[in-house]
C-alpha cells in the first residue's frame, strides 16, 4: 500500500538506521537517503526527518561516520550515541547499540507538532509507542517489509499502525541505482559495499 498524505498534513520521519538498512539489504537494495528525503519533501509537508544510529566511539575509523556527517549536513536530524561493550555469560565480547528509547522520546515530544508519523522500523517494541501517539490524534505509518525471509516487521507493530507500507514498493523512489559509469555524487558510500562500488549507507 503506498503512503497517503492529506493536504497540509504535518509529517515527521523517524528512521531506525540499523533496522531500515537490514530490511533493504534483505530485499537486495541499498537506500539512497538523498532520494528518500527528496521524495517526502515533494509528497508532503515534511517538518523533520530524524535518523538514529549507534556509533563505536573507540574505533580509529568508523565506516558510519561519513554517512552520519553527510546526513547531518543534508537535511536530516541526527541522533547518535556511543555503543556499549559487554561480555556475555559465555565470555564473548559483544557490542550493544540500541536506539529505541531515543526514538520513542523524540516521537512523543514531536507528536504535538505533527499530524502523521512515518516510522521506518519493523521492531515490535515500538507497538506501544505507536498506540500512545495514536491516542494523541496522530496517524502512524510503518515502513518495513514482509517480503524478506523471515519478514522484518513484527506482526503486532504492523497491526497497530494506521498504515503499513511495504519497503519493496518504495524501492523505485528510495533505492540507490548501481551504475559503475555514473559520476559519484557527494553522498557517502555504503560501508557494507565493496570498496569499488559507490552506494548509499545504513
Amino acid at each position: 500500500m503506498p503512503l497517503r498524505f492529506y493536504a497540509q498534513e504535518r509529517v515527521g520521519l523517524f528512521i531506525d538506521g540499523a533496522n531500515l538498512h537490514a530490511a533493504a539489504r534483505a530485499l537486495g537494495f541499498d537506500i539512497d537517503y538523498k532520494r528518500l528525503l527528496k521524495h517526502f519533501q515533494e509528497q508532503c509537508r515534511l517538518i523533520r526527518a530524524f535518523y538514529y544510529t549507534a556509533l563505536v566511539e573507540d574505533q580509529e575509523y568508523s565506516p558510519l561516520r561519513p554517512l552520519v556527517d553527510w546526513l547531518d549536513y543534508n537535511g536530516f536530524t541526527m541522533v547518535t550515541k556511543p555503543t556499549k561493550e559487554f561480555t556475555d555469560a559465555t565470555g564473548r565480547r559483544k557490542i550493544k547499540g540500541n536506539m529505541d528509547i531515543e526514538l520513542a522520546i523524540d516521537v512523543l515530544e514531536m507528536s504535538a507538532h505533527l499530524d502523521h508519523v512515518v516510522l521506518f522500523s519493523g521492531d515490535g517494541d515500538f507497538r506501544r509507542l505507536v498506540e500512545a501517539v495514536q491516542r494523541r490524534g496522530v496517524r502512524v505509518s510503518v515502513v518495513s517489509t514482509v517480503r524478506s525471509n523471515p519478514p522484518m516487521v513484527a506482526d503486532e507493530l504492523r497491526r497497530q499502525a494506521d498504515m503499513f507500507v511495504e519497503l519493496e514498493e518504495l524501492a523505485s523512489v528510495v533505492a540507490r541505482a548501481h551504475n559503475p559509469r555514473a559520476p559519484r555524487d557527494n553522498a557517502p558510500r555504503d560501508p557494507h559495499l565493496p570498496d569499488d562500488e559507490p552506494g548509499s549507507a545504513v
